[in-house]
Formats: structure tokens, sequence, C-alpha cells
């Protein structure tokens, strides 16, 4: 497994790639929410050292925006500061003009060497890993061995195939399979401009490990898994900048950076699927997404991402072949066998508690699947399993396999 070294800790400003100016006026900001305060309250908002945050302290209280109005000793760190009158005034024009008050923003420079450091290609490892990744699937050798080529490769992977069998299962167990912790910063500055990476609905935060000093402006997190549907507008992968804050969002695929960003439905959406693909055909092929800010400044952002394309259409029907040859990997996943959907019903009853009922379970397959009333999906035995445990604590009785469960079960079940 590849270890990371966590950014280190700045000793200067210059090391942190903030200008002065930049840094106290968004400590102002900081400080015009709070009442009396320490140096290490403001150090542990704006995620800087405290020997840096002493320094802009000073500068402030130089320009009469800061009073001292106690201490509990001869140390610095234990003097009670607030601001004064002054200050409140300058705190909040400079909110007028932008009102991030969140940990101070890593250059985009050291972002860009950080998510390279970090890459999501090879990630996975072997393939030993991968089978104990999708272990709780039923998937024939096949489909294993093109698999994990694939993911290792980080190029865009189509998964495509009948609806119901397993396609949005393998691509989240991948996401959860890929080892390793990741740094993201809480907000990236570029171009005197802010735009906020991290996002408690995306990212998992986990403790970081013993040794070294690290950044506290970044943020150790599991491996990034975003999964998008039919939801997925153009919008969200583009930067949004809110007008009233004054400050950007990153895109959906900025906060994957790393991770696996999963198209789930492709084609299903209501903007063109070739527009999704048009967005993201420089991406796929140079690893680079350019943003434009509002400001009409362009920049480079890292575009990590190993990106799975889920639909139950065929491709050639969502996109010219053009586009189907950069995506490199494109791996069907089909309808059970009836020895895999057997192994299935098993594993939804062995999961539930529910003895499995040789007799039972050959009605099912003759009277529904037999005569060609319905197709067998993998989704089936889960979803069947489901009814009757439903059923069953309605009224208060032990699940059971049973003639009769699995009747009522089909009956509400298939249309």
């Amino acid at each position: 497994m590849r270890t990371f070294s966590p950014p280190r800790g700045p000793t200067t400003l210059a090391e942190a790639g903030l200008e002065r100016s930049f840094a106290e006026e968004l400590v102002l900001k900081h400080l015009f929410f709070l009442g009396e305060f320490k140096m290490t309250d403001v150090a542990e908002r704006v995620k800087l050292p405290v020997s840096l945050v002493e320094l802009m302290l000073e500068d402030l209280h130089k320009e009469k925006l800061l009073e001292i109005r106690g201490a509990a000793s001869y140390t610095k760190t234990s003097y009670l500061f607030r601001l004064t009158e002054a200050g409140r005034r300058k705190g909040q024009d400079l909110l007028d003009l932008c009102r991030y008050t969140g940990p101070a923003p890593v250059s985009i420079k050291e972002y860009r060497r950080v998510v390279q450091d970090q890459t999501v290609k090879g990630a996975l490892g072997g393939e030993d890993t991968l089978k104990s990744a999708l272990s709780h699937l039923v998937l024939n050798d096949s489909v294993l061995r093109r698999l994990g080529p694939a993911i290792i490769s980080g190029q865009a992977v189509f998964i495509y195939g009948p609806s119901g069998n397993g396609k949005t299962s393998i691509a989240e167990a991948i996401g959860r399979a890929l080892p390793e912790e990741v740094y993201i910063p809480y907000a990236v500055q570029v171009g005197g401009q802010v735009i906020s990476v991290f996002d408690p609905a995306c990212h998992e935060v986990v403790a970081p490990g013993e040794g070294g000093v690290t950044d506290s402006r970044w943020v150790l997190i599991k491996r990034p898994v975003i999964n998008v549907g039919g939801e997925l507008t153009l919008r969200m992968l583009e930067l949004s900048f809110d007008p009233a804050s004054k400050y950007y969002e990153g895109s959906l695929q900025m906060k994957a950076n790393n991770g696996v960003f999963i198209l789930d439905d492709f084609g299903r959406q209501q903007i063109d699927p070739l527009s999704i693909l048009n967005r993201w055909l420089v991406p796929l092929e140079r690893q680079v997404d350019h943003i434009t800010l509002q400001t009409g400044m362009k920049v480079l952002i890292p575009f990590d991402v190993l990106v799975i394309i889920s639909t139950d259409l065929e491709p050639k029907d969502l996109v010219h072949e053009a586009f189907l040859r950069r995506l490199h990997y494109k791996i069907r996943i089909d309808r059970p066998t009836e020895d895999e959907y057997l192994a299935i019903f098993k594993a939804a009853c062995q999961k539930h508690g529910i003895e499995f009922r040789e007799e039972v379970y050959r009605y099912l397959n003759e009277h529904w699947y037999s005569n060609q009333k319905v197709e067998r999906s993998a989704c089936h035995p889960r979803d069947l399993i489901s009814l009757i445990l439903t059923d069953s604590s309605f009224y208060d009785r032990p699940p059971q396999l049973t003639l009769e469960s699995v009747t009522e079960a089909c009956r509400d079940y298939f249309a």
C-alpha cells in the first residue's frame, strides 16, 4: 500500500501561500463574530499556527482595530482580546465584500501537487483486494477479470446492462474498496478568490495518524465516492458562485478528486447525455478541468477521478462512436444465470435468518420464471425477501419462506 506524507504545517505566511493582507482580513472577519477571545481561539478557526496568528493580531492591535482586555499570565497566549469599534466597522466592510469565514485556503499550486501525489490510479491494489470488495455480490469470473484492469487504469469505466443486476452495487463497492486516506483542503485560493472544497455531505473525515506536524488547513478523509443520477445538471459540474456570500463552491468532480464519481442511470438525466460527455471530454483525456471565475480568469483544476458510468441503455443508443472510443472500458453486467440466481437467493435468506426451502424456491422458479412471466434479475431475491419480512412484521409472526409468502410477495412485486 502506498503512503502519503501529510502536508507540512507552514512556519510563515509565504510558506502557507497567503498574502499578509488577505490573511489579516480573513482573521478580522472571524473576529467580527467573536466577543472576547484568545490567540488559540483564532488559530483553531483559521487553521493556522499560533505563531502566525500572533503576528497578525499584533498588526491589528497596532492599527487600533484590536484591544487587549486582560491576561491570566504574562504569556501572550493568555491575552484576552476584543475588537474595537473601528475593528468592527472594518470587519463588517470586509464581510460585505466576501463572507467567507472558514479556514485559511491553500494555494492552487499546492492543491495540484497534493492531488497528483494521491492519485487514484492504481490505488485499488491487486486482484485479491477487488475480490474481497465484491465478495458480497455474485459475479462471474469474466466480469471480475475485466473490472480489475479497468479500475487501476484510472480511465472512465462504462458499465451497462439490464436494470436491477448490480451495476450500481458494483460501482459503490469499488468506491468503498479504495484503500488509503487522502488529504483535501477546506478551501483553495486562486486569483484572489476562494473556492470551498470540503463538503461534509460528500467527505467522510477520519482521524489523522501519529507522526509529523500536519497543516490543519487540510482534512484527512476516506477517498471520496460521489454518486449522482437523474438529478445531475451541467451547473453541478461547474464552480458555483454565491452572489450573496461572494465566494465559490467546488464542482462535484472537484469534490471527487482522488476518488470515484459514479454517474448512475446515465441517459435518464434531464440534459442530453452528449452534453455531459462534451463537458468531460478534455478532463477525461488530459486529467485537468478548465474553470472560469466571475472575473473571466481561467484556471486549471486537477481531474484525478475514476469515473464510473452506469446505464441500462445500450451504449450505441446514447452517444456517438467517437465518444465510445474515449471510454476505453465498456463492461456489460447481464442477468444472472440459474445457478447465480440460486446463490443470490440463498444469500438473501441467510442474511435475514430465513430458512431456505428447496420446494418453495422450485415453485418460484417454475411458476414465475420458467414460463417467461418475468426475467430473472439479481435484485429480485433481495426485494422479495424484503416483502416477506415486511408482511411478517405487520402480522407479528416469524418470517418464513412458504408457498403462501412467496406467492403474495410475487403478486405485489411483479407487474
